[in-house]
């Protein structure tokens, strides 16, 4: 299988991989030919990547194992939803009944996602089945709390500790249900006074989740500083590194980058490596330059399926991640000196160190 950008696909194009709906029913199957209509339509949906089929690449699969698995994506993102809607209960009592089951359950679950990522020693993908959501707020939210896990595990946090942090990554973004809905989806660049009233949402959050029982002050505090900077260029309160909480630090590297590898109403989605070039670019300012170097570590940098160039100018499939060495995959070259090659093989960019990746292509062919 092969990773294709939707732009560039053709009519009759197969999927290799379905596309679910947000509670997990398969709205396109595999081998079902694509037509334009089709196509068009995902485009709309907010699709921005898809496995098709291609005779070249049949032998590459992607192993579900990098993943979570969906029927507990969907239950974290039904627990983040039940507090939006507890926390919009106008009765008091009805309110603080139903953000205590809700609460509960958010801790729960995200003690099932912390269990689910310290069990598996592979990088984290999330671009190994495509989905299409209604509300991006949840998704992200799901999101972030799973960098935030894997970033966490890759410093060494332990579980007591991930089990904390997961919580507060899962509520980071409860802030947002105050600010209209208009200003949350505009398809355009804000208004000065659009991104003002936006930037009330971790203030919102932070008073939101410390009025809330069984909330504890540090999850209220990821909801409140997750928009800090190192270099005291964030907001609300503009303060430096050291005032910043360490949980913070994690959740703000995960925010950005699942913000820029999503697919929004004012922008197509970035891929896996694209998106770390942007924390990069802020790294040692904006972001802790080794959680920055952990977090790449802890995550798929090349997704499988993706064809690349090398320096030597070779071109391929990724076919294989390398465990701790994400920007190191394997690759199957099926383009040397010039020619589509008759038998494509397989090499491994670990052993291999003067070979570096230089560029990616989503085409179809």
């Amino acid at each position: 299988m092969k990773l294709v950008a939707i732009q560039s696909l053709s009519p009759g194009a197969c999927l290799a991989k379905p596309i679910l709906d947000e509670a997990g029913n398969t709205l396109i199957n595999t081998g079902i030919p694509l037509t334009e209509t089709i196509i068009n339509r995902l485009q709309q949906r907010g699709v921005t990547f898809v496995y098709i089929g291609d005779k070249r690449t049949n032998d590459i699969v992607v192993n579900s194992t990098s993943t979570i698995p969906f029927s507990l994506r969907k239950k974290a993102m039904e627990s983040v939803e039940d507090v939006f809607h507890s926390l919009q209960k106008k009765h008091e009592k009805t309110r603080v009944a139903l953000l205590e089951q809700s609460v509960r359950e958010v801790h729960k679950v995200g003690n099932q996602l912390v269990d689910e990522i310290m069990n598996n020693d592979d990088v984290l993908s999330l671009l190994t089945d495509v989905y299409i959501y209604d509300n991006y707020v949840f998704s992200h939210s799901v999101n972030v709390t799973l960098y935030a896990l894997s970033l966490g595990k890759e410093i060494g946090l332990t579980q007591p500790v991930l089990e904390k942090l997961g919580a507060g990554a899962m509520l980071h973004d409860v802030g947002k249900m105050l600010i209209p809905q208009d200003i949350l989806n505009k398809p355009g660049r804000l208004t000065d006074e659009e991104f003002k009233l936006m930037k009330k949402h971790t203030t919102y959050g932070y008073e939101l989740l410390r009025s809330t029982p069984n909330v504890s002050a540090l999850s209220a505090s990821c909801a409140y500083q997750h928009h800090e900077r190192l270099d005291g260029s964030g907001y609300p309160l503009g303060i430096k590194e050291e005032r910043i909480h360490l949980f913070s630090k994690i959740i703000a590297i995960a925010d950005v980058y699942d913000a820029v590898t999503s697919n929004r109403v004012y922008r197509s989605a970035l891929l896996p490596h694209e998106g770390l070039e942007i924390l990069y670019a802020g790294a040692g300012s904006q972001f802790d330059k080794d959680m920055i170097s952990a977090f790449r570590r802890a995550i798929a940098v090349y997704p499988i399926g993706l064809f690349v160039t090398l320096n030597d100018q070779r071109k391929g499939i990724v076919s294989k991640q390398n465990k701790g060495l994400s920007d190191r995959p394997y690759i199957l070259i099926q383009e040397e000196g010039g020619r589509v090659l008759d038998k494509p093989y397989e090499i491994d960019l670990k052993e291999s160190p003067t070979l570096i990746i230089i560029s990616s292509d989503l085409k179809q062919t």
